[in-house]
């Protein structure tokens, strides 16, 4: 959970129909109505929509329930959506999308379950879950990837990397593709190759009318820029995409770690260094407390390298001269493949919270004095791990400029995790932890944040995930779903 670029994501979804229908298509109504004049569910012919689906639909009471309902993160176990639609097909979704609105019933959108606010779960307000999961075919043509909106980042990586290709994207395992790509998607390559929606060449994307549509810089050209960085659950259902690879690179990777009595000397260091590096050379630098560090915090960097191995140490001198050496040193040289497994971990399900900021100026000393005060509170909170990740931008990144796409942080220095993890029971002190160290960052990050690491207590979200590229996403909105049908909190 704690790995870069995770929980990309918000939960839209996307992931490639077997078979590509004329376009536009728009599903069939369900009902001999526009719209249905009551919202209760309990008056809703369920079994209408699982006649005119290929995928299945889960409602409380059925066997795969409590299955399928599940998001990634256990805080949301308690979520009990009206119904959990798996779809089958691109198809599907435009049922699925069409039944919702003649039944007058919301829908939450699902492509991996990372939401970190939990908005993919269909439980607050009770809605149907159009979970795109089950759409994680991965096929390559030539140098182009169709990517299912479903699939899992293990899934994308181990299909594409065994045919000698590569995608920038995050670490997590079990994010799904659909979710990191349109908020943007950072992760180990993203100084190397760019952001993850860079490499996005068409999107196949099921808009409020029930249509079918293909988005890309020729057709839909407005909703393809809006879906490259918008985030997740707003405009429509992404189902696939169409990415360009690059050449899988060999990648030299390295764990250092200092006593954590160094930390103001890295920190300082790193944010000068980091973003500015060569573009093969990404790191991220985490300060971490909490029960899993007795006695004091820890403080570590990991660092990837694209370039000739023989390279890497020099590029490395540019940090390791100017602070004291490290106390541990762990190198590795891998193929892409190999390397990508190694970040993955487990991805097993913990209990977290979390928010971020988007860092545009280095700390000063009173603002890293800060930073430090609040990784030292997570020592006696009775937390797992608790701390801050801060994640070198830069690179290829910079390759466009803000208004290109959605993605307006194209200028930043880096991404910015707050993170704890706990024990089962109340996510209070979490909360409380996460959204304590944002507020105390505030006066040196400003209100920064990352629509990918959504959080529901940014008030001026917009001006927080958006800049200046808000306006133009409120009027792709108004153009695609006029009546708001996507009802997902923090809109634009």
């Amino acid at each position: 959970m704690l790995g870069v670029g995770i929980v990309g994501a918000l939960s839209a979804c996307s992931s490639a129909p077997s078979a590509a229908p004329p376009e536009p298509t728009a599903a069939p109504s369900l009902t001999t109505s526009p719209t249905a004049s009551s919202s209760s569910a309990a008056r809703v012919d369920w079994a209408q929509l699982r006649r005119h689906v290929q995928g299945t639909l889960a409602r409380p009471g059925d066997p795969t329930y409590d299955t399928v309902r599940r998001l990634q993160n256990p805080r949301y176990d308690d979520q009990r959506p009206l119904g959990v639609l798996s779809v089958a097909t691109a198809d599907d979704v435009a049922t699925g999308v069409r039944f919702a609105q003649d039944h007058d019933l919301p829908v939450a959108l699902r492509s991996g379950g990372h939401s970190y606010p939990g908005w993919s779960g269909g439980g607050r307000p009770r809605a149907l879950v159009i979970d795109c999961r089950p759409l994680d075919d991965v096929r390559l043509d030539g140098t182009t990837a169709t990517v299912g909106a479903g699939a899992s980042l293990a899934h994308v990586y181990g299909e594409v990397g065994r045919r000698g290709r590569a995608i920038a994207g995050g670490s997590c395992p079990t994010v799904g593709f659909s979710g990191l790509t349109l908020g943007g998607g950072v992760g180990v390559l993203t100084r190397a190759l760019g952001l993850t929606c860079d490499a996005v060449r068409s999107m196949r994307v099921v808009t409020a009318d029930g249509t079918l549509r293909t988005a890309s810089d020729d057709k839909e050209p407005d909703l393809f820029w809006a879906l490259r960085g918008g985030g997740g659950g707003h405009l429509g259902v992404v189902t696939s995409f169409d990415v360009e690879t690059s050449v899988a690179p060999t990648l030299s990777t390295i764990y250092l770690a200092w006593p954590f009595s160094a930390a103001r000397e890295v920190i300082e260091a790193w944010q000068q260094w980091a973003p500015g590096a060569d573009d093969r050379l990404w790191s991220t630098l985490k300060a971490l407390g909490g029960e899993s560090h007795r006695g004091e915090p820890t403080l570590l960097l990991s660092g990837t390298w694209t370039g000739p191995a023989s390279a890497f140490e020099g590029r490395l001198a540019g940090l390791l001269d100017h602070v004291p050496a490290p106390t541990s040193r762990v190198p590795h040289t891998r193929g892409y493949l190999d390397a990508m497994r190694a970040f993955a971990g487990s991805g097993a399900r913990e209990a977290f919270a979390a928010t971020s900021h988007v860092m545009y100026a280095p700390l000063d000393a009173a603002g890293i004095g800060d930073l430090l005060d609040r990784v030292h509170l997570a020592q006696d909170s009775g937390l797992k791990e608790a701390g801050i990740s801060i994640d070198a931008l830069g690179g290829r990144v910079r390759d466009l400029q803000p208004g290109d796409t959605a993605f307006v942080h194209r200028e930043a220095l880096a991404t910015v995790q707050y993170t704890a993890t706990f024990p089962p029971g109340s996510a209070r002190d979490a909360d409380a932890y996460v959204h304590g160290f944002r507020d105390a960052m505030l006066p040196h990050w400003g209100d920064h944040a990352y629509v990918n690491y959504a959080d529901r207590t940014i008030t001026d979200y917009r001006a927080a995930y958006f800049g200046d590229n808000a306006d133009r996403l409120g009027r792709v909105r108004t153009t695609y779903d006029p009546e708001h049908f996507f009802t997902q909190p923090q809109g634009f």
